[in-house]
C-alpha cells in the first residue's frame, strides 16, 4: 500500500504544512538499485582515542564509490558534505577519551548528506576493566540517541570488533543503500575463527557482485511478501534458490521459483519429516543458506485466546524452526561455511498487546540464535543469526486499521514503514560467505523503532 503521507511530505506544500504543524517529515530512503548500487561521495574517517585498527585497506575496497578522507581533527574535515562517516572509537577507554567522540562528530554531523551513514566502531567491553567497559557501553546509548535525532533518512549504527578485515562484509552493507532501514543497531563482529575460509567461510567471495554464486539457499514462506523478496535478493546475489511454502500456496510458489530459475517445494514446514523431505529435495544434496521466514499470526488478548489460537503460532514460528534446523545441521545437510538466518520480530523484543503467542514465538527465535550460534559455529562451521523486522509494508499490514497503521509507520527514527526488500537485503548480508565473523546476532530491520532496544 502506498504511503500517501510520505508522498505528501515530498512536495513543497507538504513540507511547509507538516513543518508548521510539527509533524514528522520522513525522507524518501535511497535503496539499492542496479542503476545506483552504492553510495557515492566522500567517506570521512575519524578517530577517538588511540586505535590499533588498520581501517584504510578495508575502507578503500573496490565496489563502493566512496572517496576516503582521513581527518585527524575537526579542523581538517573539508567543506564537501560527506555521504558516510566512520568513527573509530575502539580506543576509547575512559571518560576523557569518550569526550573525543563528541569532539569528532559534533562539527560534522550536520553536514552528512541525506540518506548518509554514520558507523561508530567500538571494542567489546572488557570484564577486567570496568572503566573501559563503562565507556564502551556508553557508545551504545550515544549511537541510539544520535540515530533518533539525526533525521533526513540518515542512519547511525555501532559495530563492535577487534579485526577490521573480518568486518568487510559488514562495512559493505552498512555503508551502502542496502542498509536503508537499519539504524540504531549494535552489531558484534568476531575474528572469524572457526568459520573457515574461502567460498564457505569468512574469506571474500570471488565476486562481491555475486557473493552467493555456487551456493544453494532455502527460503521458507517464499510464495509472497518478505519471503518472496528474500528469495529474489538471494537469487540476485547468485544463489540457487529453493522456495518453500505450504501446499495451499503452490501456484504462487511455482511462479516465484520459475521467475528466479529456482526450485519450488510445496511442504508443510510443521511436518515431523520436514527436515528429511527438504534434504531429499535439494540439488546435489547440500545446503549453504537456510532462511526461516515462514510465520503466522493468530492475534487475540491472552484472556480471550483459546489454545487453538496459541498452538499453531508456536508450532509454525518456533517449533518448526527448531526441528528443521536440528535435522539439517545434525544430518550434515547444511555444509560447513553455511548460514542460518531466522526471522524474529520487534514484537518478540518489546512485546505487543494481543500478540502473546506471536511475541513468545519470536522471542524464542532470539533465544535460539544466542544459544545455537556459538555451538553451531564450533561444531559445524555454520553461523546462526536473525533479522527482527518492525513495521514492514506488506499485504498483512495493509489490512491494519488506518490509525494503527499510521502509528506503526511513524513510530521509528525514519518515520516510515520499511519494505520487504529491507529485510531481504539484511538477510543477504548475513547469508554472505564473507559474513562468517557475524554470529549469534539479532539485527532489527525497523528504522530504529521507538519500541524495544
Amino acid at each position: 500500500m502506498a504511503d500517501r503521507y510520505l508522498s505528501l511530505t515530498g512536495t513543497a506544500p507538504g513540507r511547509f504544512l507538516t513543518r508548521r504543524l510539527g509533524l514528522p517529515q520522513p525522507a524518501r530512503l535511497r535503496r539499492w538499485s542496479p542503476e545506483q548500487p552504492s553510495l557515492q561521495g566522500r567517506l570521512l574517517h575519524l578517530t577517538a582515542g588511540k586505535s590499533d585498527l588498520d581501517l584504510a585497506p578495508v575502507l578503500t575496497f573496490a565496489g563502493l564509490d566512496l572517496d576516503l578522507v582521513r581527518a585527524g581533527s575537526a579542523l581538517d574535515v573539508g567543506t564537501e558534505n560527506p555521504v558516510a562517516v566512520v568513527l573509530d572509537a575502539t580506543g576509547v577507554r575512559d571518560v576523557d577519551t569518550l569526550a573525543e567522540v563528541h569532539a569528532a562528530l559534533h562539527p560534522v554531523v550536520r553536514s552528512v548528506a541525506g540518506s548518509g551513514r554514520i558507523v561508530v566502531l567500538g571494542s567489546p567491553p572488557d570484564p577486567a576493566d570496568h572503566h573501559q567497559a563503562a565507556v564502551q557501553q556508553g557508545l551504545e546509548g550515544f549511537v541510539r540517541s544520535l540515530g533518533k535525532e539525526i533525521g533526513r533518512g540518515r542512519t547511525v549504527n555501532l559495530v563492535r570488533l577487534t579485526d577490521a578485515r573480518a568486518a568487510e562484509s559488514t562495512f559493505r552493507f552498512l555503508l551502502s543503500p542496502r542498509s536503508a532501514y537499519v539504524s540504531g543497531q549494535v552489531i558484534e563482529v568476531g575474528d572469524g575463527a572457526g568459520a573457515g575460509t574461502g567460498a564457505g567461510g569468512t574469506g571474500a567471495p570471488a565476486d562481491w557482485g555475486k557473493p552467493l554464486a555456487g551456493r544453494t539457499a532455502l527460503v521458507t514462506g517464499a510464495a509472497r511478501g518478505i519471503g518472496e523478496a528474500v528469495a529474489t535478493t538471494l537469487a540476485r546475489d547468485g544463489a540457487r534458490v529453493v522456495c518453500l511454502d505450504v501446499p495451499a500456496a503452490e501456484a504462487d510458489l511455482a511462479a516465484v521459483a520459475g521467475r528466479l530459475g529456482g526450485v519450488a517445494l510445496a511442504l508443510d514446514i510443521t511436518a515431523d519429516d520436514a527436515g528429511a523431505r527438504i534434504a531429499g529435495a535439494l540439488p546435489e544434496g547440500g545446503l549453504d543458506v537456510l532462511v526461516h521466514n515462514a510465520g503466522i499470526t493468530r492475534d487475540r488478548r491472552l484472556v480471550n485466546m483459546p489454545a487453538e489460537r496459541w498452538s499453531p503460532v508456536l508450532d509454525v514460528n518456533l517449533a518448526s524452526v527448531l526441528r528443521t534446523t536440528d535435522a539439517l545441521l545434525t544430518g550434515g545437510t547444511l555444509r560447513p561455511g553455511g548460514r542460518v538466518v531466522a526471522t524474529a520480530s520487534i514484537a518478540g523484543i518489546a512485546g505487543n498487546a494481543g500478540q502473546t503467542n506471536y511475541a513468545a514465538s519470536k522471542a524464542g527465535i532470539v533465544g535460539l540464535v544466542r544459544s545455537l550460534g556459538p555451538r553451531a559455529l564450533s561444531e559445524y562451521g555454520v553461523t546462526v543469526n536473525a533479522v527482527a523486522p518492525g513495521f514492514i509494508e506488506t499485504r498483512m499490514t495493509a489490512a491494519v486499521p488506518l490509525f494503527i497503521r499510521e502509528a506503526g509507520r511513524r513510530m521509528n527514527s525514519l518515520a516510515q514503514g520499511g519494505l520487504p526488500v529491507d529485510v531481504a537485503e539484511t538477510t543477504a548480508w548475513l547469508a554472505s560467505p564473507g559474513s562468517g565473523a557475524v554470529n549469534g546476532q539479532v539485527v532489527r530491520v525497523c528504522g530504529q523503532s521507538m519500541l524495544g532496544a
